[in-house]
């Protein structure tokens, strides 16, 4: 038998929550009713923040960074940084460099630094996670050279605010999203069942992220014994 030879499944916003109203043994009648699990939808989004790294979320970002300025603005999509180093550019070549690590440190370990106004080449960065996060170097970027901070950035998950969207959710992840959803809707509408669709979007999600993992490969020494 033929098979569709695709493998592009995917939902958008209008599809979810179809789903979802479905899921929850309720009826999607009005434009309301749209309205309000879209909202919904992005409400558990922004919880999904708050459950750990989602890897599809994780941006590599490259920031010039300026001689004699310490602080910068990120972006307000970014949730936080993950990993940085500091790219140094040869002062005869632009096409030269070098990525050396730098160090994430503490609130209270960048307010115990004596004095921030130490200019040289970055070594260590704090990330003030306000509304929109602010980075703080140290030292104080000089200008013996060019450099650039790159990093990896958890970022938000786009919003759903219009029906026919797709949303930047991997496969892996459709099923909790729309069981996500249908749990949210029984939370307004349908109560009986919120405890049940509760207990399968829970383990539908833990599924979900126990996947959505980086992989390294293992290496073994064997022990051996003279």
């Amino acid at each position: 038998m033929a098979t569709s030879g695709t493998k592009t499944f995917s939902l958008d916003t209008a599809e979810v929550i179809e789903e979802a109203y479905e899921l929850a043994g309720l009826e999607l009648r009005t434009g309301y009713d749209a309205a309000t699990a879209r909202r919904s939808l992005n409400i558990m989004f922004s919880d999904w923040a708050n459950r750990g790294i989602n890897l599809w979320t994780v941006e590599q970002v490259s920031l010039d960074l300026t001689s004699g300025t310490s602080s910068y603005t990120l972006n307000p999509y970014d949730v936080d940084v993950l990993e940085a180093i500091v790219r140094v550019y040869d002062s005869t070549s632009s096409s030269t460099f070098s990525d050396i690590s730098i160090e994430r440190i503490s609130r209270s370990e960048y307010l115990s630094v004596p004095d921030k106004t130490t200019t040289g080449r970055p070594s260590q960065y704090f990330v003030e996670r306000k509304e929109t996060p602010v980075l703080k170097l140290y030292p104080t970027p000089d200008n013996a050279t060019t450099y650039k901070f790159i990093s990896y950035r958890v970022q938000r998950i786009d919003d759903a605010t219009a029906s026919a969207q797709d949303q930047e959710v991997p496969s892996r992840f459709i099923q909790c999203m729309t069981l996500g959803l249908a749990y949210q809707l029984c939370l307004k509408r349908n109560p009986q069942k919120a405890g049940l669709l509760k207990l399968e979007y829970e383990e539908s999600f833990k599924r979900a992220a126990d996947e959505d993992r980086d992989r390294a490969s293992i290496h073994l020494t064997p022990r051996i014994s003279y």
